[in-house]
């Protein structure tokens, strides 16, 4: 087996065994399951782990080089209106056929499929345009967060109730595991050139902006149509008789996922094949390289989302179901939040994400840094979640105050911490969310007797929203030990650290040496 493969696998197989062994002690103590979703989840587990191996190896093949070498080429255009134009459809055409944007285009039968898909890929088109020129002219990022937020909250007041939850979800759904590594490498080309001497927090931001524009999208679609957005049907678990069944339960599903993720590569690997005949001229070596990379990505993208919405959906509607129905359904509040803390850690994008950020910065923001305020994020989202189901508290009652905290810290931390915490909340809300969380949600309120579509839906508005704030109060607290530290003669000082930040990897590290 290849060696980087097989380390790839590895490091999911450790990201994916906590939340596995949480659902099989659950499933021994207070929750028992049925053997059929039991052993859905553990199939689903292994084909998730070993689709992860594949897909991050890929990403780092592929999608990784070509998002840079074509932010790169765009940035060193000349022709403003071109580049802003090609902008646009490179935000379309990657969200198009996002797997999650049909996902979500389901849950809105109030607005026909190909008219949200369409104003969605729009929105996202206009604002990876808005995110270039921000990177290009030097923009501050949290002014510009606080006049999209802003419009935001101000739709959002006449926007109708049922609207709500799936427009701020579809902010996390869109920007997937698809959508995420491409914008972030753009960011790192677009950021190389830009006329910003803060190259390092350049780098992030893209991710921030492009999830404004589902939300706005969605929030527009709900002014025009004015009637309820979403619908649920309750989650059927298949029963089987023996394991002929359920490998036939995953087999049936393989070809329509594999479809799924042909849909959404295709248009990546055109945008490439195009871009190298007209502009970048790669070597032959380099084009198999990415090609093999892009391979990898299909095969370990369908592993993963066969794996995550045959075995876990069902799976997490359960738990859901059964642990609201106990009599001392609170304790679905710590269950939550340890689930959300282990669970960020399988998301696909998560790791690239921060990787790409230990990279950028030079380890002056390590991986477990930036994990472990993922996890806390995800943790508290998950908790005030539950709280919500449990009590009908309205979404916007949590999402105001939260988006208020975050934005008013833009203002306090470095801006690297809050571009790449921006980025965090929509990479944070990715497939595993849409098919175990919101699932498990939706058991729980349909047991309590709430509304699903008003307070089952949210939870990935809710995941998207609480990383802001825990990487920026890392951020905060970088900004006290700087301070703390700059006095002591013979310590590394954080500025050292932030210095590295601006500089970026390959600068920091001349610096190192």
């Amino acid at each position: 087996m290849n060696q980087k493969l097989k380390e790839k696998i590895i490091e999911s197989l450790s990201s994916v065994l906590p939340v596995t062994c949480i659902v099989l002690i659950l499933c021994i103590t207070i929750t028992p399951m049925p053997l059929d979703p039991l052993m859905l989840f553990l199939v689903g587990a292994t084909l998730l782990i070993v689709g992860m191996g594949f897909f991050t190896l890929g990403v780092d093949m592929s999608m990784m080089i070509i998002g840079e070498k074509v932010g790169n080429h765009l940035a060193k255009s000349k022709k403003l209106p071109i580049i802003v134009f090609a902008c646009f459809i490179i935000g379309f055409i990657i969200t198009i056929a996002e797997p999650d944007l049909q996902v979500l285009a389901g849950q809105t039968p109030a607005v026909p499929d190909m008219v949200l898909i369409l104003s969605v890929a729009a929105g996202v088109g206009i604002f990876l345009a808005l995110a270039f020129l921000r990177t290009l002219l030097g923009w501050n990022l949290s002014k510009l967060l606080l006049i999209c937020y802003g419009v935001l909250f101000v739709t959002a007041i006449f926007v109708p109730k049922d609207f709500l939850a799936v427009a701020f979800d579809s902010g996390g759904v869109t920007t997937g595991p698809i959508t995420v590594p491409f914008i972030m490498a753009l960011g790192v080309g677009l950021s190389s050139v830009g006329r910003s001497k803060n190259s390092g927090s350049d780098s992030f931001g893209l991710v921030a902006l492009c999830s404004v524009g589902p939300i706005l999208s969605v929030m527009i679609l709900g002014l025009l149509y004015g009637s309820s957005s979403s619908s649920y049907e309750p989650t059927v678990i298949p029963a089987f008789t023996n394991s002929q069944d359920l490998w036939l339960a995953f087999q049936h599903e393989f070809p329509v996922y594999a479809k799924e993720v042909f849909l959404a590569l295709f248009p990546i690997l055109l945008f490439f094949i195009v871009f190298q005949i007209f502009f970048l001229k790669l070597r032959q070596r380099q084009i198999i390289k990415i090609l093999m990379g892009m391979l990898y990505s299909y095969i370990g993208l369908t592993l993963f989302l066969t794996g995550v919405n045959v075995g876990f959906m069902p799976a997490g509607n359960y738990l859901g179901k059964q642990l609201a129905s106990l009599p001392f359904n609170w304790i679905m509040i710590p269950i939550g939040m340890l689930i959300g803390y282990y669970i960020v850690k399988a998301e696909p994008a998560v790791l690239v994400l921060n990787k790409q950020v230990e990279d950028i910065t030079g380890g002056a923001i390590s991986e477990k840094t930036m994990m472990t305020g993922l996890s806390v994020g995800m943790s508290v989202s998950l908790g005030l979640s539950v709280i919500r189901i449990l009590t009908g508290l309205p979404l916007l009652a949590l999402l105001i105050p939260g988006y208020a905290l975050a934005l008013g810290l833009s203002f306090v931390v470095p801006p690297i911490f809050t571009s790449i915490a921006f980025d965090s909340g929509g990479v944070a809300s990715g497939p595993m969310t849409a098919t175990f969380l919101l699932p498990f949600a939706m058991g729980a309120c349909e047991a309590v007797g709430g509304n699903i579509v008003t307070d089952a839906f949210g939870i990935v508005a809710m995941v998207a929203m609480t990383p802001l704030i825990t990487i920026q109060l890392i951020g905060v607290i970088y900004h006290f030990k700087t301070k703390k530290s700059s006095s002591l003669a013979g310590v590394a000082s954080i500025d050292m650290e932030l210095e590295f930040i601006e500089l970026g990897k390959d600068e920091a590290d001349d610096f190192q040496s």
